[in-house]
């Protein structure tokens, strides 16, 4: 049976499901699930928690209601961030948050609910994969405040889309809607019928069925390749996890039921 479990505080809920996925929500909807900064803490904590469990596949985050996934930074709590030092503590603790998903050592996959915009799209981009619903759009607007990324999300974006159409979302403050993004690559598949419908299930059902070992061991090569490391560097991340997942029983196990079907 699928469990829910609240976090302390109510504006981040935890969900362990039979698959092995780990549902992260931000719970907000009466703020638009904006970002302030101790829910972004908790967002961190939850994640390390569900990754610290070692039957943990992967983690999914999204937001309550079907407005926004995340509305960005909340402005009431940024208020009184007013001064060099200030602004690069909240700097570096959020973007410290972002990096528990960035380093996460299992996949992470946002599910856009909604609009993800300004800070949300930052979180979105921290994700190694972004579904989004066919009527949610993700935006870098940045701008329309007169302040440009601040949580990492601006190395994210040009690693992802490249100068010329990351200069685009952020100098024009674009809204990109779901079809747009998917060709852009800007995120990985449109969600047409809910989280529970067969959109999301056709996506997450090839998840389920791999290993969690090797969901890591895949998990450890982006993060190597998210931190531009060399070619040998990566090589060394893929050996190791190579040599581990090679020689676990459930490799073996597949190999086997391969065999035995070719067999008969």
């Amino acid at each position: 049976m699928d469990t829910l479990t609240e976090l302390p505080a109510l504006p981040v809920l935890r969900e362990k499901r039979t698959s092995g996925s780990t549902w992260i929500t931000i719970n907000r909807a009466h703020k638009h699930n904006a970002l302030a900064r101790p829910v972004l803490q908790m967002l961190a904590d939850a994640v390390r928690e569900a990754a610290a469990d070692t039957t943990t596949r992967y983690i999914v985050l999204c937001g309550t209601g079907d407005r926004y996934f995340a509305a960005g930074g909340d402005l009431k709590d940024l208020a009184s961030v007013r001064d060099e030092a200030s602004v690069r503590t909240m700097m570096d603790e959020a973007c410290g948050a972002l990096d528990a998903i960035r380093l996460c050592p299992v996949p992470v996959l946002a599910y856009l609910n909604g609009d993800a915009i300004g800070g949300g799209a930052e979180l979105a981009l921290a994700c190694d994969m972004r579904l989004q619903a066919a009527n949610a759009r993700i935006g870098y607007i940045q701008a329309r405040l007169a302040i440009t990324s601040a949580w990492g999300g601006g190395p994210d974006l040009f690693q992802l889309l490249g100068t010329s159409r990351a200069m685009r979302m952020m100098c024009r403050g674009e809204l990109i809607d779901a079809a747009q993004a998917l060709q852009w690559g800007l995120c990985d598949a449109v969600i047409t019928d809910g989280a529970s419908g067969e959109d999301m299930n056709a996506f997450l059902k090839p998840m389920d069925r791999v290993s969690p070992q090797v969901l890591r061991g895949i998990k450890a090569q982006a993060i190597a390749a998210r931190r531009e490391n060399t070619w040998a560097a990566h090589r060394r991340v893929e050996q190791r996890h190579l040599m581990h997942t090679w020689l676990h029983d459930d490799h073996w196990a597949a190999s086997e039921n391969i065999l035995t079907k070719g067999s008969t």
